[in-house]
């Protein structure tokens, strides 16, 4: 690799995370071909680059076993063959390429702050960060999609909820991030034969750097909060009508039980019971008499499925509490850089922390969506239990 300080380009952010052209941005001045564009990571003792790339080589491991785990266990327990838990296992699959694919290297850069891998694997390696982070998003919106038809129309919904339908859908998602992706590569090529000096993608073109990240981000999360808002008010009502009206409202059942093996049940409203006779197996046995018995079952099958709604409101806002938090600050910054350029200026250890909090959105996911969920905890549970044993 040529001197990165003997170029008028400064030195790049740590990755093209979901989309976003890295920004040219640096500490000198912009427009001085002569002054030596800075790194800031040569100003960082070796111990605590150590340190640092030690951090996320356990963020990026921490990211491929948590979703090679969400794959593993839908796989083998046929209990979550189901397309719903097919979209999460997808989305598992699209986070563990980001941990294989993207993560390692953005480790590298992040530390020295130099790209020395070549031309080839600049362009592999820009094109699969954009893909698969874009992937990401676009499958909680598709799991999102997913869970609302299902709330609001549960009859209809259930009959069209196919394993084909949800392949349909994850099909789409990645045509969709391979649009977004694409378009850099057409002006890149022209470039193809200098040296290469950093890996990024061209800010100079405005019109997709609104694209990519409009259809990366700011469409997807406004989906998200128009579905999640809706889920949220349709689980609110339910809540609500499964809530007894009355406190210590009982509901009373009773039994006609005789001796013999074709007695009759009838409904009675009296609270009484009936003397009980003993029998030789020490049993009491209610002849021909009816045994009242007061029953809170359905109360307590109603507040069951309300606590139920309430916990699956609360992991509603935890998704999209991670999600906004991960992600907007990094596409707030990739939106307005290139636009307002030299006007506006950012330390670029700003844009790596930002680039690595979208990343961890990839370990955030397998842990929300499975540990909210109690069919996969305990998936969890035997296969951890039988990789112990085995």
């Amino acid at each position: 690799m040529g001197n990165p300080e003997a170029s008028c380009t400064p030195p790049p952010i740590a990755g093209a995370q979901a989309g976003l052209p890295h920004t040219n941005l640096s500490s000198a001045p912009p427009n001085n071909c002569s002054a030596p564009s800075h790194i800031y990571q040569d100003s960082i003792a070796l111990p605590w680059k150590v340190l640092l790339a030690v951090l996320l080589a356990l963020i990026t491991l921490a990211t491929t076993l948590s979703n090679a785990f969400v794959i593993a266990t839908v796989y083998r327990t046929r209990k979550l063959h189901t397309p719903a838990n097919y979209l999460i296992a997808s989305l598992a699959v699209t986070d563990l390429l980001v941990s294989i694919l993207v993560m390692p290297i953005s480790t590298m850069y992040t530390v020295t702050g130099r790209w020395t891998l070549g031309q080839a694997l600049c362009d592999f390696w820009l094109s699969s960060d954009i893909t698969c982070c874009t992937a990401s998003i676009m499958h909680l919106c598709v799991i999102a999609l997913d869970r609302y038809w299902a709330i609001t129309d549960a009859v209809g919904y259930s009959a069209r909820r196919t394993p084909r339908r949800a392949a349909g859908m994850i099909a789409l998602v990645w045509v969709f991030s391979i649009c977004i992706s694409l378009p850099p590569f057409f002006w890149r090529q022209a470039k193809a034969e200098e040296e290469v000096l950093d890996c990024l993608v061209n800010t100079d073109h405005v019109l997709y750097t609104v694209y990519s990240t409009v259809g990366a981000f700011y469409l997807p999360t406004l989906l998200l909060i128009a579905l999640y808002g809706r889920i949220y008010v349709e689980a609110r009502s339910r809540i609500l009508k499964q809530s007894p009206n009355r406190t210590g409202k009982r509901l009373t059942r009773a039994q006609l039980i005789t001796d013999s093996p074709g007695s009759t049940s009838s409904v009675t409203s009296t609270n009484s019971r009936a003397p009980e006779v003993p029998c030789d197996s020490g049993s009491p046995v209610y002849v021909n008499q009816v045994k009242v018995r007061v029953s809170d079952a359905l109360l307590e099958k109603k507040k069951l499925m309300a606590a139920r709604e309430r916990k699956a409101t609360k992991t509603l806002g935890v998704i999209l509490g991670a999600f906004i938090v991960c992600w907007l600050p990094f596409f707030i910054i990739s939106l307005v850089m290139p636009i307002c350029k030299d006007a506006c200026w950012f330390h670029m250890a700003i844009f790596d922390f930002f680039n690595w909090l979208g990343y961890l959105n990839s370990l955030i996911n397998p842990i929300i969506y499975t540990m909210s969920n109690e069919d996969f905890k305990q998936a969890f549970h035997k296969l951890i239990h039988f990789k112990c044993t085995t």
